[in-house]
């Protein structure tokens, strides 16, 4: 069973969701803390309303102070629902400690994204062989629109982003 706290309201609150500084993560759909207790695999399922497109998904775990809470083996499975999910990705983290960044791109350059209405993110182990599962936070993101409508052409640095309007 996994127990969702919501962070960002109870440690930074509104205040700092909209400060300049998180506007580095501009697309993300999801910020959760799962803290998973009982048999393994523990299992985060994401589900949308419509199709979407996913890019990334970003968690933050932290070795040194989770220890063995910390997962070691994770999965990443999409699909239409719970009957035909598929594994995209599987990574083993070794002693992570900030943010581990998983792309769900595939192997060929031409999948940059994964359309998909169920994300499932499984922790099948951990550090230590330890039980329970701590990720302090989980956010999922998209490709990002072009920011400026009705424009012709993409700024592909972040400098001419900035620059790219008057105010």
């Amino acid at each position: 069973m996994m127990t969702f706290v919501r962070w960002q309201r109870r440690l930074l609150g509104v205040s700092a969701l909209a400060s300049p500084a998180m506007a580095f993560f501009p697309f993300a759909t999801t910020t959760l803390i799962p803290t998973g207790n009982g048999a393994q695999p523990h299992l985060v399922n994401i589900q949308f309303q419509k199709k979407v497109k996913l890019q990334l998904v970003v968690l933050y775990v932290d070795f040194k102070l989770d220890e063995s809470y910390t997962p070691s083996k994770i999965s990443i499975r999409a699909g239409d629902g719970f009957h035909n999910l598929k594994e995209i990705k599987a990574i083993e983290l070794v002693k992570p400690a900030g943010w581990v960044y998983i792309s769900l791109s595939g192997n060929d350059p031409r999948e940059t994204f994964v359309n998909t209405f169920m994300l499932q993110i499984a922790i099948l182990s951990n550090h230590l062989n330890g039980r329970d599962t701590h990720v302090r936070q989980i956010k999922v993101y998209g490709p990002r629109p072009n920011p400026i409508p009705h424009q012709a052409f993409q700024f592909t640095s972040r400098e001419f982003i900035t620059y790219s309007t008057v105010r």
